[in-house]
């Protein structure tokens, strides 16, 4: 695939994919138009040799797995871990505030490590999941307002001769989203939900709870000289997510078990029941081993045969400020998907899960980097050091290279997507090593 086409689509899913709801929303229909069988945690499992199946976990990650032609004991699983979160602001359940002069705003909390400048001045939509009584049975219901209905506009420089020096805001005062102007009439509980029920239809009544998170309206596009880059909200990690369901949807299905796993809440610790700090892997591949008429026995061979990778982007050498990189760990735009090290473990590589990742690029003809932080700066860390130390498998840390990571926008090379896809690809189709 031209790396232009899997971008083109690739931006569209990040488009389509306010939240991490709506990003498995869209994931479930790529796996069934692609011959996947959703199952459910609460039903029976009847799985059969080279059978394609996903589950949804609160609506929000999704495991989705081919079973393999070969004994699932000696070949093991082939798991590509990701996350569908990205920092943003979360509507709180008292949801609005009226100012004494007669402002209108949006009560928020800041979701994940969001970098909060970047949200100024910038047109928001609204967009997350309604929990709704229909007939005396709750039911979940998925909502987008896509139109610019909230903004934070900037103290001017005039009131705040240091705002480019200070670089800060306060996240209790400071990052409350203008709504509207005060109505007469209208208590303060009912403006979030007038605006719900008039472009959804929703009554307040009917409402019973709701998780809402505030998102940049404005789309991604294509940037640079030769439409070279991409910038989007949301590509950390919804890139990787893609990438890895792009993958496992053209594999062949080889002897083991390709898995692909997305699990929510990785920007705020993982450790939810949909978080990969959780038995939610555990309990599928054991229900997958069991399912198929495996003994325990059978399925701690499994997970001893098994490999795994974290799919996580990683920081490319900014221009602007190069000397927050480790002199011999340069990592840029365009180069290739990047391996993450970490002496403390922050990244879960090991020697040996760098090498089957590596081969897995060479495979694929596609370039590869490495990247270690510098020793005084500690950096982020991403869902490996879970997934590895749940399951015990070998798993590499590993992402494209971005710039402006957690920003409302992050900046990216067209490349480097199809690269990620491609070695994605051929580690999942490829022999055990």
């Amino acid at each position: 695939m031209k790396p232009e086409k899997f971008a083109t689509n690739l931006l569209q899913f990040l488009n389509d994919s306010p939240t991490a709801f709506h990003a498995v929303k869209n994931a479930a229909a790529i796996l069934k138009e692609n011959g996947f069988q959703e199952l459910k945690e609460t039903e029976s499992w009847a799985l059969e040799k080279e059978g394609r199946y996903f589950i949804v976990k609160n609506s929000s990650a999704v495991i989705a797995f081919t079973v393999g032609k070969g004994d699932l004991a000696k070949e093991g699983f082939r798991i590509i871990g990701a996350h569908t979160d990205s920092p943003a602001l979360k509507i709180k359940p008292g949801a609005c505030t009226v100012t004494p002069d007669g402002y209108v705003k949006v009560n928020v909390e800041v979701y994940g490590g969001a970098i909060l400048q970047t949200w100024f001045d910038r047109p928001l939509a609204l967009a997350g999941r309604l929990v709704v009584k229909e007939n005396g049975t709750l039911r979940e219901k998925l909502v987008q307002i896509n139109k610019p209905v909230f903004m934070i506009p900037n103290l001017c420089i005039h009131f705040n001769r240091d705002m480019n020096e200070k670089g800060s805001c306060n996240k209790q005062t400071e990052i409350l989203p203008l709504f509207c102007m005060k109505e007469e009439n209208v208590d303060k509980e009912d403006y979030l939900y007038a605006l719900i029920q008039e472009e959804t239809g929703v009554e307040k009544t009917d409402i019973v709870d709701y998780e809402l998170f505030l998102y940049e309206y404005q789309k991604g596009i294509f940037t640079g000289k030769k439409q070279e880059f991409i910038s989007a909200s949301r590509i950390d990690d919804l890139s990787m997510a893609y990438a890895g369901l792009a993958a496992l949807t053209k594999a062949q299905t080889g002897a083991d078990c390709q898995v692909l796993a997305a699990f929510d809440n990785e920007e705020v610790g993982s450790t939810t029941a949909q978080g990969a700090n959780s038995g939610l892997l555990l309990h599928i591949l054991n229900r997958i081993c069991k399912n198929l008429g495996m003994t325990d026995e059978g399925y701690f061979q499994a997970v001893a045969n098994s490999t795994s990778i974290s799919a996580d982007l990683a920081h490319a050498v900014h221009p602007n400020y190069s000397d927050k990189h480790d002199a011999e760990s340069r990592p840029v735009l365009g180069g290739g998907p990047v391996i993450k090290y970490s002496a403390s473990q922050r990244y879960a590589t090991t020697a040996l899960s760098a090498a089957y990742f590596v081969e897995a690029c060479e495979r694929a003809g596609v370039p590869y980097q490495k990247f270690v932080n510098r020793n005084d700066i500690a950096g982020g860390s991403t869902i490996g050091p879970a997934l590895s130390g749940l399951t015990t498998i070998p798993t590499v840390d590993m992402g494209a290279p971005i710039l402006a990571m957690h920003s409302i926008r992050e900046f990216g090379a067209v490349a480097d997507m199809e690269y990620t896809r491609q070695a994605f690809l051929a580690y999942y189709e490829g022999g055990r090593l």
